[in-house]
């Protein structure tokens, strides 16, 4: 136990440890040495554990002390007081408990020897009583702690502490998530998907240990529909991670996520996030290679399922359907899955020219574009010879049932819309230019070219920058077809190469120069 101050010091004590936990913003480490040299670190801890009872005491001693322990020169000796630090964290004062739990953040974060960092946690059995305060804190404390655990994470030798290589660790986040509640069960799996990201020693790991586990058996019991929906907000942050799909996807994950968009009873909210989830985890080329085929068909027949409802339906669950076949159509593995072993693309295109709802047309338009290649490396753009068979039978089909006729047609009543879907439809027709006949229904009609080469059309930074793309992209795809060389596109060609030369900022109006006006005095 600290000394406390004696008490005719206490006051004088508490006045500077006020004064200075006032100042607006961090001190300086000088700043902070200062301070504890007349107010030394081991009275300012023992006048929270003495028993004499003074108004805002603890509260100010506190505040002090975050502000201490936020520096380097504070942080660095917090080596030196992990029997507080564990005293702070079993304590029944919330003000304390959460000083205690910054300071393990700040003990990891900033100590400049992090093995003596690592060695406190581990002398004074910290980690055990971290994760119980997960489990029993607030909302802030428990956030406090995610952000501890994982920094004690990012240090080699921290991590064997969570997942000894031994697997015999002292605390089992399966077994503690089996027995908490259903809150405690989210914030296991918040913090499951925070260490997922920080290694590969960490994602194997979580995999080896089973902890996957636990956002199934979250998801399979869908009579909670906050505890549901709680769990796969973590998920869909964890998939965000780039190679979380290759564990992800060896587990029954992707099923129970196709069981949820099936699910008629489930909330639409519920199903799509189940669907936007699926969508993450397929987004990468490496996906295929470890899924089974049929799942991703059972997925997609899940999603057209969402997409043939009258419109009277949820909008938004159709725009999170639509965004997740942009997601899956961002590969050229998804792109041409779409596109060979299912007829879901259809939607896409016939929905990116629907002006019926126009939340959907912005994501199908988005998805169109994905699909296109716009995402994708030059080179792999384009896609196989029956997928892009496919894919121009889709948009000439949808052209011939429209009242436009023509793709032409259609690509140009997008760029006369409102400046959102003028920027998705940019996107779109930057994909599809590689392909030959696009290209020529692109440059055979004037109108496309006059507005994509227009430097006045657009007054955002992202739609300059959206036509200008589309502008290189058409170029780009002439400079290497025979269309080049056909004399009736010269005029076009010419026009094409001065807006690209132009950029996406410059205009052709002209600027108005300042002048001065003259105003006879008697006006005034």
């Amino acid at each position: 136990m600290e000394p406390s101050p004696a008490p005719g010091e206490l006051g004088a004590m508490l006045q500077a440890a006020g004064d200075f936990a006032s100042y607006p913003g961090l001190h300086s480490d000088d700043a902070v040495r200062q301070f504890l040299e007349r107010c030394p670190l081991p009275k300012l801890l023992g006048a929270l554990q003495s028993e004499v009872d003074v108004p805002g005491m603890v509260e100010t001693v506190t505040e002090c002390l975050d502000k201490v322990f936020c520096s380097r020169y504070g942080a660095s000796l917090l080596p030196g007081y992990g029997a507080f630090i564990q005293a702070g964290l079993l304590t029944d004062s919330k003000g304390i408990r959460k000083l205690a739990c910054k300071a393990v953040l700040n003990l990891l974060d900033k100590a400049e020897d992090s093995a003596a960092a690592v060695e406190t946690v581990v002398q004074h059995n910290l980690y055990p009583v971290l994760i119980n305060c997960l489990i029993e804190g607030d909302e802030e404390i428990s956030t406090i702690i995610l952000d501890s655990v994982k920094r004690l994470a990012e240090i080699p030798k921290g991590a064997e502490i969570i997942f000894p290589p031994d697997g015999q660790g002292s605390v089992q986040l399966d077994r503690v998530a089996f027995h908490s509640s259903s809150l405690a069960r989210i914030r296991i799996l918040s913090l499951i998907a925070k260490l997922f990201t920080v290694s590969s020693y960490t994602a194997t790991a979580i995999r080896d240990s089973n902890l996957l586990s636990i956002f199934e058996d979250e998801i399979k019991d869908r009579r909670d529909m906050l505890k549901t929906l709680s769990a796969l907000e973590v998920l869909y942050e964890l998939v965000e991670h780039p190679h979380s799909n290759i564990f992800l996807l060896k587990t029954n994950l992707l099923q129970l996520i196709v069981d949820v968009i099936n699910d008629s009873s489930a909330d639409s909210v519920i199903r799509s996030r189940a669907a936007l989830i699926s969508g993450r985890l397929l987004s990468s080329a490496d996906a295929f290679t470890v899924i089974d085929q049929s799942c991703v068909t059972n997925l997609l027949a899940a999603i057209d399922k969402i997409l043939e409802m009258e419109e009277s339906q949820n909008t938004d669950e159709i725009e999170s359907a639509l965004e997740t076949l942009g997601l899956i159509g961002t590969t050229t593995q998804g792109a041409h899955f779409l596109l060979t072993s299912s007829n879901v693309a259809r939607h896409v295109v016939e929905t990116s020219f629907d002006r019926q709802g126009r939340g959907r047309q912005l994501a199908a338009l988005h998805a169109f574009g994905s699909i296109c290649g716009v995402d994708r490396q030059e080179d792999q753009m384009k896609l196989d010879g029956q997928a892009e068979e496919y894919l121009k039978r889709l948009v000439y089909t949808t052209a011939a049932n429209s009242s436009k006729l023509t793709p032409s047609a259609l690509l140009l009543s997008i760029l006369q819309q409102d400046p959102d879907i003028r920027i998705a439809g940019y996107r779109a027709i930057s994909g599809l230019v590689v392909r030959e006949w696009c290209l020529r229904e692109v440059c055979l009609n004037s109108e496309i070219i006059r507005l994509v080469t227009d430097p006045t059309m657009e007054t955002t930074k992202l739609g300059m920058e959206a036509r200008y793309n589309c502008c290189v992209a058409i170029n780009k795809s002439l400079s290497s077809s025979h269309l080049l060389h056909e004399k009736s596109l010269s005029e076009l060609i010419g026009k094409l190469n001065d807006a690209v030369r132009r950029g996406p900022y410059l205009s052709e109006r002209k600027r108005v120069e300042a002048r001065p006006v003259v105003v006879p005095a008697e006006r005034f």
